[in-house]
């Protein structure tokens, strides 16, 4: 009697507020997928009591009491399935004295589309010197089970830093097989098959630097990677703060199989990053842009005029038999529009290739102007904004879930400093919906937690090494990797001798003498 005594119920009588009640984190409107965690809030109206409904068309509902809301998973998952293919909706009640208030109703469409159960990402500082306490790991997004798969500083002692980065499965991960790189000390690229991983140096005399920028062939096990050479160009009055710049970057392909490196863009005027693969494997696409020498460095030169580098998007066909590449072709030209585009990532249906699109630059992350774009590859001439996902702050790394009906994406629409993660239902027509904000138990979590969200990727299954293994595995020395020529079907005019040795300082001697 004294559990049902204190169970909330709705108000006999209540006034319309006409308006939506203040509620953190507010995502009234966002599309659902059946399996997420639950979305908690907190209502963040002046009042003495406080009752909200969730329910369905279907009669499924919940009452809770309290000023924040902590829904039951069970109870959840019930909503939600109940609502699939209608409406979730929320009905909030506030008393202040002896009158209650009923807020407009919140609304979120619920589709049949799930998401994939786990995503990676780094969680580190936005400092522009500091960069060693940060960790990769992975969230359950069915609920708020999180793990570390790797802390930077775990071994890490005085001089001896890291750097981890760049974790990125093969198809989602739908084959157990993803890679990560590891920086500065016990430095390496890890790659991980299955509970199993060992790790290879990419760097070669032929190259200019290790694997950066990865993409897994979604069949093959073949790595395309882009090759680069950057800095930070701090600016005085700018309030973007920071430019990163690449001062030099190639294009390479890993064949793991046979532990060699090949080429596929090694020209010194061009500046390529960010490849990624058709679902097909029959296709590299990538970011270029040209830049000529205007004074004596170009180290100087681009420092000076990195507002004046547009990226474009380019193809090369590839032929998985000869593991070959064609000719370069132009697919998006972002520098017509005078814009600059980066991060292309093509759905899994192929229909649709997915980039950011800002006014200069390549590292999009830290530009207030970078919006995501669409393009239907059948016809690349018509550009969709997608104004649903963007805002007046950066919108830019981005992901596509293994069904393609989901994109994963960074924002610092909250405030302007901190990266933060959001869903996208992207349906059938091509059209993306309200985004939703990676839900968290705590509704306050985004304002008391002071990392960025960096570098998100789906993932069909749980990392499989333990951390025992991934310690053992980034102890031992790295696996040297072979350099074995050109990848390129028909050797370029503009691609730079293939026996030349690279190394910073030649690889700007051959650009200054160009």
């Amino acid at each position: 009697m004294l559990l049902a005594s204190c169970k909330p119920s709705l108000p006999q009588q209540a006034e319309e507020a006409e308006r939506m009640a203040q509620v953190m984190p507010n995502n009234d409107g966002a599309t659902l997928p059946p399996n997420i965690a639950p979305l908690n809030f907190e209502i963040q109206e002046d009042g003495d009591a406080f009752v909200t409904r969730l329910s369905s068309r279907s009669g499924e509902e919940l009452v809770v009491g309290g000023r924040t809301i902590d829904i039951p998973l069970a109870d959840w998952q019930r909503l939600l399935s109940a609502a699939v293919g209608d409406t979730l909706w929320t009905d909030v009640y506030v008393r202040k004295g002896n009158r209650w208030r009923h807020f407009n109703r919140i609304a979120n469409p619920v589709v049949a589309d799930s998401i994939d159960p786990f995503i990676t990402y780094r969680l580190i500082r936005p400092s522009y010197v500091m960069y060693e306490e940060l960790s990769l790991v992975e969230r359950c997004t069915e609920n708020f089970d999180e793990r570390i798969l790797y802390n930077n500083m775990a071994m890490s002692k005085g001089d001896k830093g890291q750097c981890i980065n760049c974790h990125v499965p093969q198809q989602q991960g739908q084959r157990g097989r993803s890679q990560f790189h590891v920086r500065q000390a016990f430095g390496g690229t890890v790659f991980v098959d299955g509970k199993e991983a060992h790790k290879v140096n990419l760097k070669t005399d032929s190259t200019l630097s290790a694997g950066v920028y990865p993409a897994w062939h979604p069949t093959l096990n073949l790595i395309a990677y882009s090759v680069n050479e950057t800095g930070q160009s701090f600016h005085t009055l700018d309030p973007q703060k920071i430019e990163v710049i690449d001062y030099a970057s190639d294009l390479i392909l890993y064949d793991a199989e046979r532990n060699e490196v090949t080429s596929i863009e090694r020209t010194a005027s061009d500046f390529e990053s960010f490849p990624t693969w058709s679902p097909d494997g029959r296709t590299l696409y990538y970011i270029s842009a040209h830049h000529e020498l205007q004074g004596e460095s170009i180290d100087a030169d681009l420092d000076q005029n990195y507002q004046s580098l547009h990226y474009n998007i380019y193809a090369r066909d590839f032929d998985a038999t000869k593991r070959k590449f064609g000719t370069r072709r132009l697919v998006f030209d972002a520098e017509a529009l005078g814009k600059s585009a980066s991060t292309p990532r093509v759905s899994p249906d192929g229909r649709w290739l997915l980039f950011s699109l800002a006014d200069y630059g390549q590292f999009h992350i830290w530009h207030r102007s970078a919006d995501l774009c669409a393009i239907p590859l059948q016809h690349p001439e018509n550009i969709e904004q997608l104004k649903q996902l963007n805002s007046s702050e950066s919108d830019s790394y981005h992901s596509w879930s293994s069904n393609g009906r989901w994109i994963l994406f960074s924002s610092r629409r909250m405030d302007g400093n901190y990266t933060r993660l959001y869903l996208s239902y992207f349906d059938t027509s091509g059209n993306a919906h309200r985004p939703l904000l990676l839900p968290q138990r705590s509704p306050v979590f985004y304002d008391q937690f002071f990392r960025s969200f960096n570098a998100a990727e789906w993932m069909t299954q749980s990392f499989g090494p333990d951390r025992n293994t991934l310690d053992a595995c980034i102890r031992r020395d790295a696996q040297q990797a072979k350099y074995a020529g050109s990848a390129l079907l028909v050797p370029e005019a503009s691609e730079t001798a293939p026996d030349t040795k690279i190394t910073k300082q030649n690889y700007h001697n051959i650009y200054e003498s160009n």
